[in-house]
């Protein structure tokens, strides 16, 4: 491989995360306005649905097979990281709103880092760990677990949810790693059998009627193309591409957007310790990257 194939191979994956990771961040400021007009369980069904749809139009447009490789794998896949990601998320803003308690979920790197090693046998080494421990000390002063108010059951809603997220990570590189399966169908597929709960327990849980405004159709629809279609996409793709560990702390731009893009839509003031986490995130990203693009170099040079 020649240095440019390599350094554009490097960056590819970053770009990609850069896109998923503001547009995840701006998913937060829309689900708050979009909580307006539909109940919770109801705008996370149309969401999702909104998603699998758009991801069966894109693969019919791309002359892709819609026929369903490993169904287990893919079924747990779709469980896991679509349902119950989506369930716990949004019982979490239910029962604890849309501040501390959902920016648990952003925990997730810290359980794909410990199941990572023992199970697909990746290991975080050498100066990789100054990168982590900076980002993961950027989430715990954006999360303040020592300053929040919410009930125990709401904490423990939002780490399920980063719990279910891990766990989807880690099947996600352990299906890739034992056979090849297309990345577009296996979005597809797992958004497919994820929503399939969501809507039965948006049917039972009872909640007002949506109001199907020009407004909510317009945020439904970003919702659903961007945010579910196209970013759980590019995170399966960026999956395949780097560790899940890395990937998984380089997500952590997501919760740095949403702040910054909450303040701003709301006129809210930061508060020091996020403007240190903030840093600090960015810092380890920054790190991430750095010493990734150093490897691809000594690699390159290698071959």
């Amino acid at each position: 491989m020649s240095a440019s194939s390599a350094s554009t191979s490097r960056w590819l994956p970053a770009l990609a995360l850069i896109v998923l990771s503001s547009t995840w961040g701006y998913t937060w400021v829309l689900l708050k306005q979009g909580l307006v007009f539909a109940s919770p369980f109801a705008l996370a069904a149309q969401r999702t649905v909104g998603g699998a749809l758009a991801l069966v139009l894109a693969v019919k447009l791309s002359g892709r097979s819609l026929r369903l490789v490993a169904p287990l794998a893919t079924s747990a896949i779709g469980l896991v990281q679509v349902s119950g990601f989506v369930v716990f998320q949004t019982w979490a803003l239910v029962e604890g709103g849309p501040g501390k308690t959902a920016v648990l979920i952003f925990t997730m790197p810290i359980w794909t880092l410990l199941m990572a090693w023992p199970i697909l046998g990746e290991r975080v080494r050498g100066k990789q760990w100054l990168a982590a421990a900076c980002t993961l000390a950027g989430l715990l002063l954006i999360i303040e677990p020592w300053n929040m108010h919410a009930s125990l059951f709401s904490k423990l809603l939002g780490l399920s949810a980063a719990l279910c997220w891990a766990i989807g990570t880690i099947l996600v590189k352990r299906l890739r790693s034992r056979q090849p399966v297309d990345l577009l169908v296996l979005t597809t597929w797992q958004m497919i059998v994820g929503a399939l709960p969501l809507v039965l327990l948006a049917a039972v849980v009872p909640g007002p009627a949506t109001d199907w405004s020009a407004h909510y159709v317009v945020i439904l629809a970003f919702l659903s193309v961007a945010s579910v279609a196209l970013c759980w996409w590019l995170w399966i793709w960026i999956l395949d591409r780097v560790p899940a560990w890395e990937a998984s702390l380089s997500v952590l731009g997501t919760p740095v957007v949403a702040i910054l893009s909450s303040r701003l839509t709301l006129g809210e003031e930061f508060c020091t310790t996020e403007i240190a986490g903030i840093l600090l995130i960015g810092g380890g990203l920054t790190l991430l990257s750095l010493f990734g693009w150093l490897a691809s170099r000594r690699a390159a040079v290698r071959s």
